[in-house]
């Protein structure tokens, strides 16, 4: 017998939700909301929202960067 695979929720990245808050963030402090950036298709939009995923990723990879040196202070890396 196999597992249905609609019975589990289906696998994401470990630091999605931190991302996808990163952006809104850096979204909301700009001003805008989110949801209505998303359904918007002028250069602004996509403008800002390539903002947004440059600063979540920036600010992903030094979390990134400290919890490996923490690793590394610990002996754990």
């Amino acid at each position: 017998m196999t597992a249905n695979d609609t019975d589990r929720a289906p696998l994401e990245e470990p630091l999605a939700e931190i991302e996808r808050q990163l952006i809104h963030a850096y979204i909301a402090g700009a001003g805008y909301n989110a949801g209505d950036l998303m359904n918007r298709d002028d250069a602004e939009a996509r403008k800002l929202l390539a903002d947004a995923s440059r600063y979540a990723s920036d600010k992903l990879s030094e979390i990134e960067a400290r919890a490996h040196y923490l690793r590394a202070l610990h002996g754990q890396a």
